[in-house]
């Protein structure tokens, strides 16, 4: 098992542009990702909220977003399992999360990663690991549940 990549992914009872939108509207991301964002995703800039998840509201998540190939591709790095706020992360190397998506014959086939493991300091790497693969296999039955109900 490869300790410095996640894999996940999801075939999607819906079209790609329809996946592509819950993925990139940041309301509508934040929706099923469980984040209040306060702006758009742009390309270049980092986009930031509160977790909206019970337990970890005083949370603040931030994402650099990377790449956006309309209905293809959408990247962004962030710092996975930073959830001591009295730790500062900033001087740690993001990770990479990626989401491709290509049409299946239900829809849409989702595969999420998130590489760059490797980089997160050696005491908290395995922890951020292991609560990141749990995060995503949650998020990517988040997702699909939120297209099935919101078409």
């Amino acid at each position: 098992m490869d300790k410095q990549r996640i894999d996940k992914e999801t075939e999607i009872k819906a079209p790609v542009a329809r996946v592509w939108r819950a993925l990139t509207d940041y309301r509508e991301f934040g929706r099923w990702f469980r984040v209040k964002l306060e702006a758009p995703f742009a390309l270049g800039q980092t986009a930031r909220g509160n977790i909206a998840y019970p337990g970890y509201e005083h949370l603040v998540m931030e994402v650099h977003v990377m790449a956006m190939e309309p209905e293809r591709y959408f990247a962004f790095t962030w710092h996975p399992f930073a959830i001591d706020p009295k730790v500062d992360y900033s001087q740690e190397t993001p990770t990479l999360v990626e989401f491709r998506l290509e049409p299946s014959p239900a829809g849409t086939m989702l595969r999420v990663s998130e590489s760059g493991f490797e980089n997160i300091p050696a005491e908290r790497r395995a922890e951020a690991f292991l609560r990141n693969g749990e995060g995503w296999a949650i998020q990517v039955q988040n997702i699909s549940e939120y297209v099935a109900q919101n078409p």
